[in-house]
C-alpha cells in the first residue's frame, strides 16, 4: 500500500532564480556587448557600494580571485604561505601556481576555521627558522625554508574566523592577508563586512553560494596599485595604454563575461532577503537537530554578527558510522555530501610533499564526521522536516 505522506524531491543545492534573473541577462543577449562592458562596471561598483572597499575586480571565478590576489601580495617561488588544511582545494592550489608551499595551520574543532593562537606560533617559529621553523613545513619536498610571504585564511561554511588577533600578528610582522570569503559573503565579523577584514577579500558565485552569476567571483581591496595590477592580469596581463594585442603582464583570461556580470547584478539587488532565506532554513533545521542528540551543526562563534549561510554541515559524534549514515539517506533519495576532505591528504597533496594520517588531527577528525545536508535558500520547511526524519531512521538502522 501507497504512504499517503507527501514526499518531495530534494537536491542537494539549488540557486534563488527568478523571472527579473532571466531578463537580466536576456537584455544583454539583446546587446552586442557580451564581454567588458557596462555590465561589469555596475556589478563592481555594487559591491564596492555593498562592502565599502575602494576597489572591487569582477573575474570568472573565486579560484580565479585568489590566485591575483597571490600574485599581488608578491609570492613566488618557494615562499610560504600560511592557511588551513580545511577547505576547498583552491585555497591551497593557488599558492601551488606560483610555486609556493602552503603551510597549514590546524582548525579550531567548533567552527573549522584556521586556529588563530595556534598561527601565532606557527608565524613566529618560521620567523625564527631554523629547526622552530622546520617543524611546520611539509615532511617532504621543501629544501630551503623560505620567506613567509602572506597570511590566507579561509571564512569556513559562512563565517570568519576570529580575525582581530589574526590581523594583529599579520600586521606585527608586514604579512599581507588574503581573505578568502568565496564562501561568506554578507557574513559579518564584530559588524564588519567578511572580505574587508585583511588586504584583500575574495567572494565567488558558484550555484550553490549566497548569490550566483553561473560562475564567477569578485576580488575587493583598497589597495590601488594592487587594483590596477590586478586588473591588468585578469586582462591577458595588458595595462592602461596597452593596445588589444600589447601586453605588459604574464596575464591570464580571468574575466566576467557581460552576462554573468548581469545575473549577479539581478541577485545583488536583493542580497538581504537571499541571505534572509539562507538563515531561516538553517533555524529550521537547527530546530530539529535539537532531538538528535548524536547530530550537531558547526558552532556560530560569538565575534560572528551575521552569519551568511553556505552549506548546511553536521558532525556526527565519534562513534556514528557517518558513511552508514549517508548510504541510508541515499537510499530514501536524500542527497548528502561528506565536508571537507582534508587538502593534506589529497592524492597530490601527499605525492608532493608526503603527508600523512596525523598531521593534522583536527582537520581529519572534521572530515571523518562532517556531513553536508540539502541546503538552499529555496527549500522548504516541509523539505527540511523529510531530511531530518530520515536522518533520524538512518541513525537507528
Amino acid at each position: 500500500m501507497k504512504s499517503d505522506k507527501k514526499k518531495f524531491e530534494i537536491s542537494m543545492s539549488s540557486p534563488d532564480i527568478q523571472d527579473d534573473d532571466r531578463e537580466a541577462v536576456a537584455a544583454v543577449m539583446r546587446t552586442r556587448s557580451l564581454s567588458m562592458g557596462n555590465k561589469i562596471l555596475e556589478f563592481e561598483r555594487i559591491f564596492k557600494e555593498y562592502t565599502g572597499a575602494q576597489h572591487a575586480i569582477a573575474v570568472n571565478s573565486g579560484t580565479a580571485g585568489l590566485h591575483l590576489c597571490v600574485r599581488a601580495a608578491g609570492v613566488s617561488d618557494g615562499d610560504l604561505v600560511i592557511t588551513t588544511p580545511y577547505s576547498f582545494v583552491a585555497s591551497s592550489n593557488v599558492i601551488l601556481y606560483e610555486r609556493a608551499i602552503p603551510v597549514f595551520v590546524d582548525v579550531d574543532e567548533s567552527s573549522g576555521n584556521i586556529d588563530v593562537s595556534k598561527m601565532q606560533r606557527v608565524v613566529e617559529d618560521i620567523l625564527t627558522g631554523g629547526d622552530a621553523a622546520r617543524k611546520w613545513l611539509p615532511p617532504k619536498g621543501v629544501e630551503d625554508i623560505g620567506t613567509l610571504r602572506a597570511i590566507l585564511p579561509v571564512d569556513v561554511f559562512g563565517q570568519p574566523p576570529d580575525m582581530d588577533p589574526l590581523i594583529e600578528v599579520a600586521r606585527r610582522f608586514e604579512l599581507p592577508i588574503i581573505e578568502d570569503s568565496c564562501e561568506a559573503l554578507g557574513a559579518e565579523y564584530k559588524g564588519r563586512k567578511a572580505g574587508t577584514l585583511g588586504d584583500f577579500g575574495v567572494f565567488a558565485f558558484y550555484p550553490n553560494k549566497q548569490i550566483t552569476t553561473g560562475e564567477g567571483g569578485v576580488i575587493i581591496t583598497d589597495d590601488v596599485q594592487a587594483a590596477g595590477f590586478m586588473r591588468a592580469l585578469r586582462n591577458q596581463g595588458r595595462a592602461p595604454g596597452d593596445t588589444w594585442l600589447q601586453h605588459t603582464h604574464l596575464g591570464y583570461n580571468y574575466r566576467l563575461d557581460e552576462m554573468s556580470a548581469a545575473l549577479g547584478l539581478s541577485q545583488m539587488s536583493r542580497i538581504d532577503d537571499l541571505l534572509a532565506d539562507r538563515n531561516r532554513v538553517a533555524e529550521w533545521y537547527a530546530e530539529r537537530l535539537e532531538d538528535l542528540p548524536q547530530v550537531q551543526p558547526f558552532e556560530v562563534l560569538p565575534a560572528t554578527s551575521r552569519m551568511s549561510w553556505f552549506v548546511y554541515v553536521v558532525l556526527f559524534k565519534p562513534d556514528v558510522d557517518r558513511d552508514a549514515v549517508a548510504r541510508e539517506l541515499e537510499g530514501q533519495g536524500i542527497p548528502t555530501r561528506p565536508y571537507f576532505s582534508p587538502i593534506h591528504l589529497q592524492p597530490y597533496m601527499v605525492a608532493k610533499f608526503g603527508y600523512k594520517l596525523g598531521d593534522f588531527p583536527v582537520t581529519e577528525e572534521l572530515g571523518r564526521r562532517g556531513l553536508a545536508l540539502p541546503f538552499s535558500g529555496v527549500m522548504l520547511e516541509d523539505s527540511v522536516e523529510q531530511v531530518c526524519q530520515a536522518l533520524a531512521s538512518a541513525m537507528m538502522a
